[in-house]
């Protein structure tokens, strides 16, 4: 796979696969009984398509459940997280837009991994 960066984290890893001013291009793999901080962002909104596995979008504190071919919305400012609920890789593509892309964007509300 060709790739940007790429970058380990607990809850598995992310690729960014295109970078641009306006728009950045993730894959991201949630390993099983894993889950991203319960988040959001000031300066961008996201769009995750599920490629592969299934799992649980947790969006404004609703449980969505997700499978292949799903998309989720997540607007500038809403809280959002997904987890992996299956013993399979869930993976996602996730397009940012926006004004920013820096990883210090994301403002934590909760975290299984103790991250500030």
């Amino acid at each position: 796979m060709k790739y940007i960066e790429k970058q380990d984290r607990p809850w598995g890893k992310y690729y960014v696969i295109h970078d641009e001013k306006n728009y950045k291009l993730k894959r991201i793999e949630v390993l099983p009984g894993g889950r991203l901080s319960y988040q959001f962002h000031d300066k961008r909104s996201e769009a995750w398509s599920i490629v592969k596995g299934s799992g649980i979008v947790t969006l404004e504190d609703n449980d969505i459940k997700v499978c292949y071919g799903d998309t989720v919305t997540i607007k500038r400012h809403q809280k959002h997280r997904i987890f992996n609920n299956t013993d399979s890789l869930l993976v996602f593509i996730e397009v940012q837009m926006g004004t920013y892309f820096g990883e210090d964007d994301i403002v934590r509300i909760q975290d299984d991994y103790k991250r500030e």
